[in-house]
């Protein structure tokens, strides 16, 4: 009764914050899929407390794949399960800035940036050489490449009217990051455990590899409230990352097509890490009392939550198979490319 009650109070504390973080996200046309992925995560945040090695993000990812995959949910319902994937899941990471000091997101940072030189280097060298070896379209080992280096389906987005890519080009390379983010969600936290990898050294590995911020989380999360921040600490500085990245594109754009890219750099920055690192200094200040730092800190977790359930929804398997060979061999050859160089580069650095 009493773990009832208490979700009650985080939803309600969140139901009140997000028309100031997400403005228009209680748009008449995001009610009924926001409603799904709420019930959902209200579900998959009770079973976690029982289960707490699994945890409520890995249920709630569950919980949404299997809804998805044996009810075809009206159209209706996408506009909202769309919004919350996305809005939900930014307030979830600025909300996770209040538990955050701001010399360790530093210092946290900083221990990152060898890992993320590292994997986005794989990452994008690899999509060129085996795609080329493929014969896969240029644009396709770009989105790819760029998905599977920063920060998944975000960075497809930015990266996509850069270089000119047609939606179906678009669409193949989401749902194949996408496929390899619901995979590292399992896959990373058994290999930790059986690795015995410390806190700290797991969620650099998840900050550094994993690519979408969802799926970090979620993977660290899971494994340790202090593998969690590290990881979105790690996570949070390489999607920054995205900024050189479609800016050296747009360039190279520019000079093959000699028009404008389209590049811009107000569209494609990550607001809400500059927000994210906002709360780490509020915190870090003491103008805000910690049981309402940690308060913030436990409705973040339940916006992760919710976020993860409307990801669950927005993978349709089916689809997923029928996207091609090529692209999901690519895709598969870059995320475990990158998992393996983040491991050796620690390993080399004296990572414990």
């Amino acid at each position: 009764m009493c773990s009832v009650m208490y979700v009650v109070f985080v939803l309600i504390a969140i139901l009140i914050t997000l028309p100031i973080t997400s403005p228009g996200y209680y748009k008449k046309g995001n009610l009924p899929g926001a409603l799904l992925c709420l019930a959902l995560a209200v579900c998959a945040w009770l079973l976690g407390r029982q289960f707490p090695i699994v945890g409520g993000p890995i249920i709630a990812i569950l919980l949404g794949l299997l809804v998805a995959n044996i009810w075809p949910y009206p159209e209706k319902l996408k506009p909202g399960i769309s919004a919350t994937s996305k809005r939900v899941l930014q307030m979830a990471i600025v909300l996770l800035g209040f538990q955050m000091n701001l010399n360790s997101v530093l210092t946290l940072g900083g221990q990152g940036l060898l890992l993320i030189a590292a994997t986005i280097a794989t990452a994008l060298l690899l999509a060129y050489g085996v795609g080329k070896a493929l014969r896969m379209q240029s644009h396709e080992q770009i989105l790819i490449g760029a998905g599977s280096a920063i920060c998944g389906a975000s960075a497809i987005a930015a990266t996509a009217p850069v270089i000119k890519a047609d939606e179906r080009t678009v669409i193949t390379a989401i749902s194949t990051i996408f496929l390899f983010n619901i995979v590292a969600v399992f896959v990373y936290p058994f290999a930790g455990h059986l690795l015995d990898m410390s806190d700290l050294r797991f969620g650099l590995w998840c900050g550094a590899a994993i690519n979408d911020t969802s799926s970090v989380v979620a993977a660290a999360y899971s494994y340790s409230d202090e593998a969690g921040y590290a990881a979105t600490v790690v996570k949070l500085t390489r999607t920054l990352m995205i900024i050189p990245i479609t800016l050296i594109l747009a360039v190279i754009q520019t000079k093959k097509s000699g028009k404008d890219s389209g590049f811009s750099l107000r569209k494609i920055f990550p607001w809400f890490v500059a927000a994210f690192f906002a709360a780490s200094v509020i915190t870090s200040i003491g103008f805000i009392p910690a049981e309402t730092t940690a308060f913030w800190g436990t409705m973040g977790k339940f916006c992760i939550t919710m976020a993860l359930a409307a990801i669950g929804l927005n993978t349709n398997a089916r689809e997923l198979i029928k996207h091609g060979k090529k692209p999901v061999l690519l895709g598969g050859i870059c995320a475990l490319a990158i998992a393996l160089v983040s491991l050796l580069v620690q390993e080399l650095s004296g990572i414990i």
